[in-house]
């Protein structure tokens, strides 16, 4: 496992339908290793933070793997690495293998996982395209986010060692599935609400999802 690019952006000011929007989206590759802190990587900055950004979303990492797809789901178009807003392009990090609550040094920096991505209108500006926010959820290649447990320097390169698996089971994927299929899977719902690593907002919305299956099969 290891990171194949480090990439980055300050937010910018940009005309989508109409409307003046305000993103931090646009992400390029780094070419000096930089600092990952608390709440970003050196040089990056979240535009709006009541949706992105925060401890639990510090840092987005996206598998390189995916971009072949995407390659060929969007023939034509430039998908530089970053393109999907990544701070962290790896190769080796797959959803379905990636337990929430996992930990991983990267560089000298650690972190955890946290939740997979899910997109908002913004990846339609990145893309130019309303299409792709649906398909991006479809495909279930989400990636997902970290947060930082130890503060560090990476860099394109930088190998990428598991320090520790979460006992749960829940994978990055599970949490996107039981999103998508509206929490049909009763155990798999009782176990992610026990993952303390996955940010409350997500539990509490799993809790839910839980309980209205008791009612039904009370019913």
């Amino acid at each position: 496992m290891r990171v194949v690019s480090v990439n980055v952006g300050l937010p910018r000011t940009v005309t989508w339908r109409g409307k003046t929007v305000r993103t931090g989206i646009f992400k390029s590759p780094a070419d000096t290793r930089l600092w990952m802190r608390t709440l970003n990587l050196d040089g990056d900055r979240q535009a709006d933070l009541g949706v992105h950004g925060g401890r639990s979303k510090a840092v987005y990492v996206y598998p390189s793997e995916h971009y072949v797809y995407w390659r060929d789901e969007l023939p034509g178009v430039e998908l530089p690495w970053g393109m999907f807003g990544e701070n962290l392009t790896t190769r080796g990090l797959l959803e379905g293998g990636v337990n929430i609550g996992d930990r991983f040094r990267i560089g000298s920096a650690e972190v955890m996982v946290t939740e997979p991505r899910m997109p908002c209108y913004k990846l339609g500006l990145k893309f130019g395209r309303d299409d792709v926010i649906k398909r991006f959820l479809a495909s279930r290649r989400t990636g997902f986010y970290v947060t930082v447990i130890a503060e560090g320097e990476v860099g394109s390169g930088d190998p990428i060692e598991a320090i520790s698996r979460d006992s749960h089971g829940v994978t990055v994927r599970d949490i996107t599935d039981l999103y998508a299929n509206k929490l049909r899977d009763s155990e798999l719902l009782r176990r992610a609400v026990q993952v303390e690593a996955l940010p409350e907002s997500w539990r509490a919305y799993f809790e839910a999802g839980s309980r209205r299956i008791g009612k039904r099969r009370e019913a």
